[in-house]
């Protein structure tokens, strides 16, 4: 296939495995994603049509990004990890693997998810039509491993999720979150100021 054949733009220096689907839905009425300078995009992963990712992204094998999601710049997404339509994430953002994000969520700048990390935005499932509400991870923030964060809250700035953590409350900036259901607590000396991501 072409570069004029194909459903989707991108800079330059771009490496897209040949197995990547790049593009779903444009057949269908998309429109096609724009993906900015130096991309490394991984077999079996998928970019939906309705997405615009910046520069220097680079994702593991099997990832999904969809529809109506933008991406800023420096932007690491791992293996397996699902990132649902509607979503917006920042610059210099390291998404481990296997991390759920679902639909209407908002991560900002300079943020850290850890492996297994799941994100919800239904607070009764099936039960009720409550509506989707994401969480928000502002600026300079950090999730661990394996925690869950439920629908609406949001992660301080440069607040510290412990991993397996249950966030079913907001976090002030610049706390640690510790348990299920995690309680605030002042973040110790070492965990003090942004991430060195950027």
């Amino acid at each position: 296939m072409t570069r004029a054949e194909r459903p989707f733009e991108t800079g330059e220096n771009c490496t897209i495995d040949d197995e990547a689907t790049i593009g779903y839905g444009v057949d269908a009425g998309r429109t096609p994603p724009l993906i900015g300078h130096n991309a490394t995009i991984r077999h079996g992963s998928i970019i939906y049509g309705d997405v615009v990712i910046g520069d220097d992204f680079v994702t593991g094998h099997d990832v999904l990004v969809r529809e109506e999601t933008t991406i800023g710049h420096d932007v690491l997404i791992g293996t397996k990890s699902i990132v649902d339509g509607r979503t917006d994430i920042g610059s210099h953002v390291s998404i481990q693997s296997a991390v759920y994000v679902p639909t209407d969520t908002t991560i900002g700048s300079n943020v850290f998810v850890g492996p297994g990390a799941v994100l919800t935005n239904d607070q009764y499932p099936i039960r009720t039509e409550s509506g989707l509400e994401g969480p928000t991870i502002e600026d300079g923030a950090s999730i661990g491993a394996n925690a869950t964060l439920l629908p609406g809250v949001t992660i301080g700035e440069n607040a510290f999720v412990a991993a397996g953590a249950l966030i079913t409350e907001d976090v002030p900036p610049d706390t640690l979150a510790v348990g299920a259901p995690a309680e605030p607590r002042p973040l110790p000396a070492p965990l003090e100021g942004p991430n060195q991501l950027g």
